[in-house]
């Protein structure tokens, strides 16, 4: 599969509190050029979610968020994630997602843990959270000693913001909210958030 930071410029971060809704949601995202979609398991209806978007949306790269141990790791991929992505990581869920079958993009946030993850064949990894931990200025200070790790920056980052984070040489996507505002969730308003997806989606230029 094509590398989950090539998919789109904007990886959509969601948090589903109802299942029923994940269907019309990654239809509308998908719409709108994003199929990256990162379902977190944040909610009880996460995994439901997953399974339905994995199902019943074949043009989505359904993902799942927040994966925090080993068993959080079998049950998203037993759903149908097609990526892993976590807040940080330890051994055992490096070694859980390593063997699962599917890309994951383990969390960093410090030029250690980068370099851990190097020394384990990890290249591909989520900075989080990346405004809290520096930011671009910090990115572009990675890049000139470890130019062979890629990442996909997620936590504060805005409309505005993104395209400083996409101009890096060693940024691949960004992940974020802003194209799911609670106000059009709560509605149901699956055209807005289409609209929104689609300029996010035009911010690789």
């Amino acid at each position: 599969m094509t590398s989950v930071l090539d998919l789109a410029p904007v990886v959509p971060v969601v948090v589903l509190d109802d299942a029923a809704d994940a269907v019309p949601l990654a239809r509308a995202l998908v719409a709108g050029g994003l199929p990256a979609i990162e379902v977190t398991l944040r909610t009880p209806a996460a995994l439901d979610a997953i399974r339905a978007i994995a199902d019943e949306v074949p043009d989505a790269v359904v993902g799942a968020g927040t994966v925090i141990s080993p068993r959080s790791v079998a049950d998203a991929t037993a759903a149908g994630a097609g990526f892993l992505v976590s807040p940080g990581w330890t051994d055992a869920l490096l070694d859980a997602m390593a063997m699962s079958g599917v890309p994951f993009l383990p969390g960093v946030s410090t030029a250690s843990e980068v370099v851990a993850l190097l020394e384990r064949g990890v290249t591909e990894m989520k900075f989080f959270p990346a405004e809290a931990s520096g930011g671009t200025p910090y990115l572009t200070s990675l890049a000139g000693p470890l130019p062979q790790a890629r990442f996909c920056p997620t936590g504060g980052i805005s409309l505005a913001s993104a395209p400083s984070y996409l101009a890096l040489r060693n940024v691949g996507c960004v992940g974020g909210t802003w194209m799911l505002p609670p106000d059009a969730l709560a509605a149901r308003d699956w055209d807005r958030v289409e609209s929104l997806a689609r300029e996010a989606s035009g911010l690789r230029a």
